[in-house]
């Protein structure tokens, strides 16, 4: 679990982007969308105890690329995010009606899950980790299982507690203004965190 908190705390786009899902949809979508990081830090947990060294070996000559598509995405997100809140503030009706984008949670956790594995940093963390816990400690199969499923639930927790502080920012800021402040608020960060990927 140690291992999924070292990947999921540090704050960066995509908790951003959590928070800010959560803060204008609901709760469910955020929550969603924290599901979709924590499938993706598990896949790569994964993916790193099965082939450690040889995988983090393949995947570190496309990082660079990977990076600057993971900032192109993140940027697009960016900007879609203030365009729709500019949008729902000028027309309140449009955002009743409007369910586009990663409104819905399966939008949300697929998106998240997506954007997630665009990041090359994660598959290197965990490849290195179990390299150097595979030279010490000579785990059993179960004790692997075990570590993928503690770097899920780790990242889970966190990325929930994430969704909930935005849920709790939304709904201190439910106005019109408020939610296109939170929104301007958190394509401004997510286009700035983006800019510094590549």
């Amino acid at each position: 679990m140690i291992a999924g908190y070292g990947v999921a705390v540090p704050v960066g786009a995509i908790a951003i982007l959590i928070m800010g899902l959560a803060a204008r949809t609901s709760f469910r979508v955020g929550a969603a969308a924290a599901l979709g990081v924590a499938t993706a830090d598990g896949l790569y947990a994964a993916v790193a105890v099965i082939g450690g060294a040889a995988l983090a070996g393949v995947i570190e000559p496309i990082a660079g690329p990977m990076r600057w598509v993971a900032a192109v995405v993140l940027l697009g997100l960016a900007a879609y995010t203030a365009v729709t809140a500019v949008r729902h503030h000028r027309d309140p009706a449009r955002a009743a009606r409007s369910d586009a984008g990663l409104a819905t949670p399966l939008r949300a956790f697929v998106g998240l899950l997506g954007l997630t594995v665009l990041n090359p940093m994660t598959i290197v963390y965990f490849g290195a980790l179990v390299l150097g816990r595979q030279a010490s400690d000579g785990k059993s199969a179960a004790g692997e299982v075990m570590f993928v499923v503690g770097a899920f639930l780790a990242s889970a927790s966190w990325q929930l507690v994430i969704a909930g502080g935005g849920t709790l920012v939304g709904r201190l800021l439910t106005g019109p203004r408020g939610r296109l402040v939170t929104a301007l608020l958190s394509a401004t960060l997510i286009a700035a965190l983006a800019a510094t990927i590549p």
